[in-house]
C-alpha cells in the first residue's frame, strides 16, 4: 500500500474513532486524558478508559502480526530510550494540557483556541526537530 494512502485510512480511522466516542461516550478522545484516568480511576471510568488503550495496544499487535511491512523496521535501542522518551512525552502533555490527539482531532473539530496554539506548537516543534537532527547534526530522521 503507498505511504500516502496508509496515512490517509489511518487518519480516517482515527478520525472516525474520535467522532464515535464523543457521540456515544461524550468524550474527546485525547490519549493522555484517558490514560490519565486510568491512573487516578473515578467510579465508572476504568473500563471504558481500559477498553479505549486496549484497544490501541491490541490493535497494533494485530497489524504487526497480519501486515509487519506496514509498521517499517524495528527501532533498536537500550530500555533507557524508550523510558526517558515516554517521561519527557508525559511531561509535554502536562505542559501542554493534553497531547497531539487531544489537541489536533478533537480540539480543533471543538474550535478551541488553545489547541490551535497547541497544534502550532506541535508541528513547529516537529519541523524543528527534523531539520537539526537531519541538517546539524547529519543524521535520518
Amino acid at each position: 500500500m503507498h505511504p500516502f494512502l496508509a496515512a490517509l485510512a489511518g487518519g480516517a480511522l482515527i478520525g472516525l474513532s474520535a467522532s464515535l466516542l464523543l457521540l456515544f461516550n461524550g468524550r474527546t478522545a485525547g490519549i493522555s486524558g484517558i490514560t490519565g484516568g486510568l491512573l487516578a480511576p473515578v467510579a465508572g471510568e476504568w473500563g471504558w478508559r481500559a477498553a479505549f488503550v486496549g484497544g490501541l495496544v491490541a490493535g497494533g499487535l494485530l497489524l504487526r502480526s497480519l501486515a509487519p511491512g506496514l509498521l517499517g523496521a524495528p527501532i533498536v535501542s537500550g530500555a533507557m530510550l524508550p523510558v526517558a522518551a515516554g517521561l519527557l512525552v508525559g511531561f509535554g502533555t502536562r505542559l501542554g494540557n493534553g497531547c497531539t490527539s487531544g489537541h489536533g482531532v478533537c480540539g480543533l473539530a471543538h474550535g478551541a483556541p488553545r489547541s490551535l496554539a497547541a497544534t502550532m506548537t506541535f508541528m513547529a516543534a516537529g519541523a524543528l526537530t527534523v531539520f537539526v537532527v537531519r541538517h546539524v547534526l547529519g543524521g535520518a530522521a
